[in-house]
């Protein structure tokens, strides 16, 4: 072989080897890097572009897709502990003419946490308003999604600012009581008896509760190795002090029941999505909505847990596509009326 077709192939070699290499040493040795870097990349796969936006001096991170146009914008809330990119897998079903925006909670990823910020869902709900007038969203009315927390959050949003609102989706809310127990309640009611509340299971601190955890939220069982075990457990644990004061802000009594206490003033039409399997949230809470939200329109996924936007999320996805288009057909035939 001519020395420099040799040369070549070593230099092509090495060149290859280089990010193989890289890719194992991440996995094997920081793992949390290799998600952070995973979020990064489907982010710009998606066209998610990461922004900040100032209101005082509060700081909130959102990222977003598209311009607001003819259709009304979305804007998505994720659920306890989680950030703004818990979404993209949903994003990835939608149009991408849609004006999409992905929100940090208050506390969480990017945005501002302080020890003197409200952390109740009306306080949540207030900043997410605050954000909502930074962005200038409310313009004209959007559709608000929520999840988990998020949902809890969206619904009492959608009762104290209804103007902002043309539609809303709660995807197995928080915020409600139930004539069921979750396995979830179950345990925490075990923890309280023990009085060890400090090992709230939303809250992992190791490999091994992770792995609890995601069996918790997920119908689906998810083979998850060692390491990226290991990398969810690192990325959290910063923050899991933050995450207990939250937990015990959002269970105390001003808080609990919020969505509950607020869903009667909800006037704008309202898709709930809950996976019958759920067991953190029991699905029970889908009925108690129905009952008390004029034109509830809710939607049962079979095989599914809590985690219905990872498990489920091209059906998700359609779910929230065919609820807008009903609005809209109804909304053009009231117009020729």
């Amino acid at each position: 072989m001519d020395l420099d077709m040799l040369n070549m192939f070593v230099i092509a070699g090495g060149t290859l080897a280089i990010p193989i290499l890289a890719f194992v040493a991440s996995f094997l040795l920081w793992p949390s890097a290799l998600i952070r870097i995973y979020y990064w990349y489907w982010r710009r796969a998606l066209g998610m572009q990461v922004r900040y936006a100032n209101y005082d001096d509060y700081q909130f991170c959102y990222s977003y897709r598209g311009r607001p146009g003819y259709r009304p914008s979305i804007l998505m809330l994720h659920g306890f502990s989680a950030h703004k990119d818990m979404w993209l897998s949903i994003v990835k079903f939608l149009p991408k003419n849609l004006h999409l925006v992905c929100v940090d909670m208050p506390g969480h990823e990017g945005t501002t946490r302080s020890d003197l910020d409200d952390y109740s869902i009306s306080g949540q709900a207030k900043r997410i308003h605050q954000f909502v007038e930074c962005i200038k969203l409310n313009r004209k009315p959007f559709h608000l999604v929520g999840t988990s927390m998020g949902g809890n959050v969206a619904g009492v949003y959608a009762a104290q600012y209804p103007e902002d609102i043309c539609s809303l989706t709660l995807i197995c809310p928080a915020g409600l009581p139930s004539t069921t127990d979750s396995k979830f309640i179950k345990q925490l009611r075990e923890l309280q008896e023990s009085r060890r509340i400090d090992r709230i299971p939303l809250i992992p601190s190791t490999p091994e509760e992770m792995a609890d955890m995601l069996k918790l939220c997920s119908y689906v069982r998810f083979k998850v190795p060692q390491q990226i075990l290991q990398g969810l457990v690192d990325v959290r644990i910063p923050h899991n002090e933050f995450y207990r004061k939250l937990f015990l802000e959002i269970a105390d009594e001003k808080s609990r029941h919020s969505l509950h206490e607020h869903m009667s003033k909800i006037k704008a039409p309202t898709q709930v999505i809950w996976g019958k399997q759920d067991q953190v949230l029991d699905v029970s809470g889908a009925s108690v909505l129905a009952s008390a939200i004029p034109d509830c329109h809710v939607y049962i996924l079979e095989n599914c847990g809590h985690s219905v936007v990872v498990e489920r999320p091209r059906k998700t996805a359609n779910l929230i596509l065919e609820f807008l288009a009903l609005l809209h057909s109804i909304d053009n035939n009231k117009k020729q009326a």
